[in-house]
């Protein structure tokens, strides 16, 4: 949890992404999510589509592709495996505060309040991705960076997935 309500965590979507495939990616995330949601009842079972599609596939998919952009455009892939998951999980954020920010406009109890979530886009986009912009975006930035580097200096970046050759970097 954070200052503004929300909750915002790294997730390490695009580090899997880059690993072994962005649909290797989405399996996995949707799995650690399952596990959290039943086990834990972190999330929630009620959110788990919503947060499936947000951190298992946003995430990965988006950080995927801007690091083969970068990759293609510069070569450096810890650096492009950084800015990917840099913009893969704020583009998963946005996507979870839109989502949250509709709430008000879509349900709405017999006397008019809000049903699930009360506040709206001017709040719910903002909340979402102040935490993610400034810390967990950051650290998962970082983190995925690192790991890649890693990988590579001690020759290990064939561990690296290899797309088939298309932009999209999606297996045929």
């Amino acid at each position: 949890p954070i200052p503004d309500g929300t909750t915002a965590h790294a997730v390490g979507a695009t580090l899997i992404a880059v690993t072994l495939g962005p649909w290797a990616a989405t399996i996995a995330v949707s799995v650690a999510l399952v596990i959290q949601s039943l086990l834990f009842g972190d999330g929630g079972v009620l959110a788990l589509g919503a947060n499936c599609f947000n951190m298992a596939f946003v995430a990965p998919f988006v950080g995927y592709l801007i690091y083969l952009l970068i990759v293609k455009l510069k070569g450096n892939k810890p650096i492009a495996a950084a800015i990917g998951s840099y913009i893969g999980i704020n583009c998963a954020a946005l996507a979870a505060g839109t989502e949250l920010g509709l709430q008000p406009l879509l349900f709405h109890a017999a006397n008019g309040t809000a049903l699930y979530f009360p506040y709206g886009l001017k709040l719910a986009i903002p909340a979402m991705l102040f935490a993610h912009l400034t810390i967990a975006g950051i650290a998962e930035a970082v983190v995925t960076g690192l790991v890649v580097f890693y990988l590579q200096r001690v020759g290990e970046d064939n561990i690296l997935y290899r797309a088939s050759g298309n932009l999209r970097g999606l297996p045929q």
